[in-house]
């Protein structure tokens, strides 16, 4: 009976070790880069409740919040930034660098005059986008 009883500890230990061992795993993933193509959103599923989210730059990415476990962060200028999920009470349960490209390129095209570009949305016909282009 005293056997048992002492294989309880080792048991708890051995699931607290598996547990903290699993956590650079989650870091690791979260640690790649997340391209997002400009005026796209990616959804991202957190790995436990968000109290706070902070974007470091809100001019080339912002986030929307659906609910305590849910984001979308949409690609809103060309740049890179980071986005930051901390729980209530200030660890971390998302960061990661977010890239905004030009995406896919489709239905999407670039005419420059001069020194100055101007990009398009292109379906049946084509119209100015809502984002230009920052001349090099």
């Amino acid at each position: 009976m005293s056997r048992s009883v002492a294989i309880r500890p080792l048991a708890r230990l051995a699931v607290l070790a598996v547990a903290v061992l699993g956590l650079p795993g989650i870091a690791l993933a979260q640690a790649q880069p997340m391209n997002v193509g400009i005026d796209q959103s990616t959804r991202v599923q957190l790995s436990g409740p968000a109290g706070s989210v902070i974007v470091g730059n809100s001019q080339i990415a912002d986030v929307t919040v659906v609910d305590a476990n849910t984001l979308y962060i949409t690609g809103k200028g060309y740049g890179v930034t980071e986005v930051i999920a901390v729980d209530a009470i200030g660890r971390t349960v998302f960061q990661s660098r977010v890239v905004v490209t030009a995406g896919s390129g489709d239905g999407q095209v670039r005419i420059w005059r001069g020194g100055q570009a101007t990009e398009m949305a292109c379906a049946a016909s084509c119209s100015p986008s809502v984002h230009s282009t920052p001349t090099p």
